[in-house]
């Protein structure tokens, strides 16, 4: 096969790049690092990522994805050229086709911008699949039968809850609560009952330490330093799981609203299907510890995280790969 085939997961927080016959060739932070006097592309993904916090004021660490969606298209563009440059390699001497996933309430500008970025950083071929689908099918999800299946795709900006069945998207919603969003939940929480400034790698590192959807009856600490807001001197301390599950849960809820919105108007039958077999939760952000139960308790309905969660939307992309000519249809161009 003389071209190439790559599948992208666009996320607002990580890219994930899928190759066919490599597996998962990258998996970097969706962040590029710019010189600001000559507006050059300094670093891209893990590397542009450890710059946040810590550049002098020519270097600025920008996230070129906003809530799933481009928000900056230079930057993206630049990535873009990045990723698929390190998937295809350097003496690659044809264009690849190149799948991408993208949010389900993407508009038509939007869905452009992510297919003109992907042509002029190097694809010969562009096409763009709603999240939803992508996820579903990475994580064994048969969505072309008749039966309703719930996915729940939390990654970093946005919480995407469809309802698929024949192979569509019957009811979603698209909410732009997410990883970034516990994160500044997070922020803002040791800031308002501790005094204490912190970045948002800390708050992720406290997400990921000891981040809980529900309260634990064995609390997980975790120790931190940040600024004293008041001394502005460095200060240790340490929260626990419970406080993360305090912090967390009015975002939490916003998502069982939007779910229960899908359930309001999705057909009878398929909701009986939702229940016969539960809800699915993907993405990064369905790590959170409990997260599966708490929309159990929350939904009456039994809650599953798929395997991999992370890569479910990647995973996607390379069914889709494989069986380019039957999705191209069925899938890619679909607004």
């Amino acid at each position: 096969m003389l071209t190439r085939r790559i599948g992208i997961d666009l996320g607002t927080t990580n890219t994930v790049v899928f190759v066919p016959g490599k597996g998962f060739v990258i998996n970097e932070p969706t962040i590029v690092a710019l010189n600001i006097p000559d507006n050059s592309v300094l670093a891209v993904g893990r590397e542009a990522k450890e710059m946040i916090g810590r550049t002098p004021g020519d270097i600025a660490a920008y996230k070129p994805l906003k809530d799933g969606v481009v928000a900056d298209y230079y930057i993206t563009r630049a990535m873009l050229r990045y990723f698929i440059g390190k998937a295809v390699g350097k003496f690659n001497l044809f264009r690849p086709e190149v799948v991408i996933s993208v949010p389900a309430g993407i508009t038509a500008t939007e869905r452009r911008a992510v297919i003109n970025a992907a042509m002029e950083a190097g694809a010969k071929n562009a096409y763009v699949v709603r999240e939803p689908l992508m996820a579903a099918l990475g994580a064994g999800i048969t969505i072309n039968s008749s039966s309703g299946n719930m996915i729940i795709n939390i990654g970093g900006g946005t919480s995407e809850v469809a309802v698929i069945s024949l192979g569509g998207i019957v009811k979603w919603a698209s909410l732009r609560v997410a990883g970034n969003k516990f994160d500044e939940a997070i922020m803002n929480y040791v800031k308002k009952k501790y005094g204490i400034s912190i970045g948002e790698q800390t708050a992720e590192a406290i997400k990921i330490g000891a981040g809980s959807a529900l309260p634990l009856k064995s609390k997980i600490e975790f120790k931190f330093r940040g600024r004293d807001i008041a001394s502005g001197l460095p200060r240790d301390l340490s929260v626990t799981s419970n406080e993360i599950a305090e912090a967390l849960n009015p975002l939490l809820s916003e998502i069982i609203s939007s779910i229960q919105a899908v359930f309001n108007e999705t057909p009878p039958e398929l909701v009986a299907d939702v229940m016969e077999k539960g809800i699915i939760v993907s993405g990064g952000s369905a790590q959170l510890r409990n997260i599966e139960e708490f929309f159990k308790r929350l939904l009456g309905v039994q809650s599953y995280i798929a395997e991999d969660p992370i890569l479910c939307v990647a995973k996607g992309s390379g069914i889709i790969l494989d069986h380019l000519g039957v999705y191209k249809r069925a899938l890619l161009n679909k607004n």
